[in-house]
């Protein structure tokens, strides 16, 4: 995650979600990555989490703490599910436990 990197978005209906995502992931990187610790400080250390997986994660973040348009279960299932393609099934387990514990804890209604 390198903010000062120019990202080109490819052309795509869902190119202002997208750039919304991971503009405001970036943006708010430090914020995500506090929340992150005060609540799972025990259940993961961010230090040694694989990057992609760390991506994945605070992307998901971001979105349970500022789309809240979007079901709670929808983000996690979504992020999930896109992390097939990408991480082992040990890790997708893994985002799946952390993304739902920190589903509760930021949105607790």
């Amino acid at each position: 995650m390198n903010p000062d990197d120019k990202i080109d978005y490819p052309k795509s209906q869902y190119k202002k979600y997208i750039k919304d995502i991971v503009s405001g992931t970036l943006e708010r990187t430090d914020l995500i990555e506090e929340t992150i610790k005060n609540h799972l400080n025990e259940d993961i250390n961010l230090k040694k989490t694989d990057k992609l997986l760390k991506i994945i994660l605070f992307s998901a973040v971001f979105e349970l703490m500022f789309k809240h348009n979007i079901p709670k279960n929808v983000v996690i299932s979504e992020y999930v599910h896109a992390s097939e393609y990408f991480l082992e099934k040990a890790q997708i387990s893994y985002l799946n436990a952390i993304l739902d514990k920190l589903s509760k804890l930021i949105r607790k209604n």
